[in-house]
């Protein structure tokens, strides 16, 4: 039987696009801020390949300030309301509870928190309940103060084990293990050298079960290391990280460049041979 999350063939490379409904997010901050335009950015990554579209309403950019329950609410289920039905999976991209419940009910089909259900004791418990697939990241500190001083003696064994316990605490609280997927957590709490470490090993993280989620897009690391400041002119560095993560194995890329990741996976894996399972 094949592999599945949320009811996506993970034999292909499945594409998550991003969709900020923020007026600070790091790379996108208030360019879908008004409901209007995220459903219009919806329907042209849908158009352009997408598998999911992840929504979120709160900012969880380094230094980011939380914002209220209600607040949040208010920004991401309108766009879920519109874009349920739309040709793919809605994911909401939140930390609370409260804020899932309200998701699921307007036609959420999985759960992407940056805490790993850690920020809020009812998390696990609401998950399991609501029966819908989980992403778990990995953050080392919180929003406010994660870029501090991250500090790993060895960041890809660390990042593995943390993930493999909070996947073992979601089965023991009913979620089923196929409904898990994981996520390193790409620039959350980690200084670039712990960065590249998680990319150039992220291979461990297949050894969890379930997929792997990978979110390099625009990020901060790119600009440490080509010295591009503008993060929306980071999307050579973004698609380099994927491919080489593809062929280790990650199996779902949250991005903000739908069309060129798409293009640059189908690349990868033909050249690889993975589409056809055997040898070009």
């Amino acid at each position: 039987m094949a592999e599945t999350f949320a009811g996506l063939d993970l034999a292909q490379p499945i594409v998550m696009g991003i969709i900020n409904v923020t007026p600070d997010s790091f790379s996108d901050g208030g360019e879908a801020f008004d409901p209007a335009q995220a459903v219009q950015r919806g329907r042209d990554m849908v158009a352009s390949g997408a598998d999911i579209l992840d929504i979120g309403g709160e900012s969880t950019r380094p230094g980011a300030s939380p914002v209220s329950i209600d607040e949040e609410i208010r920004r991401v289920v309108p766009v879920i309301e519109a874009l349920s039905g739309c040709g793919a999976v809605i994911s909401i991209d939140t930390r609370h509870p409260d804020v899932m419940v309200a998701a699921a009910r307007a036609g959420t089909g999985i759960i992407n928190d940056v805490t790993a259900l850690t920020h809020d004791d009812r998390s696990v418990e609401v998950v399991s309940e609501l029966g819908l697939p989980v992403v778990l990241m990995h953050m080392q500190g919180n929003p406010e103060d994660m870029q501090a001083a991250p500090s790993y003696e060895n960041a890809p064994v660390e990042v593995r084990d943390y993930l493999a316990s909070r996947v073992e605490t979601c089965v023991d609280a009913g979620i089923a293990r196929e409904n898990i997927a994981v996520d390193p957590g790409i620039g959350f709490g980690k200084a670039l050298e712990h960065n590249l470490q998680i990319l150039n090993r992220i291979e461990l993280l297949r050894e969890i079960a379930g997929p792997v989620v990978l979110g390099v897009s625009r990020k901060s690391f790119i600009a440490k290391v080509c010295g591009e400041e503008d993060p929306q002119k980071r999307v050579p560095g973004s698609l380099a990280a994927a491919v080489l993560a593809r062929q280790q194995g990650v199996q779902i890329f949250r991005v903000h460049d739908v069309e060129e990741t798409v293009q640059a996976l189908s690349i990868t894996d033909a050249i690889t041979g993975a589409i056809s399972g055997h040898e070009l």
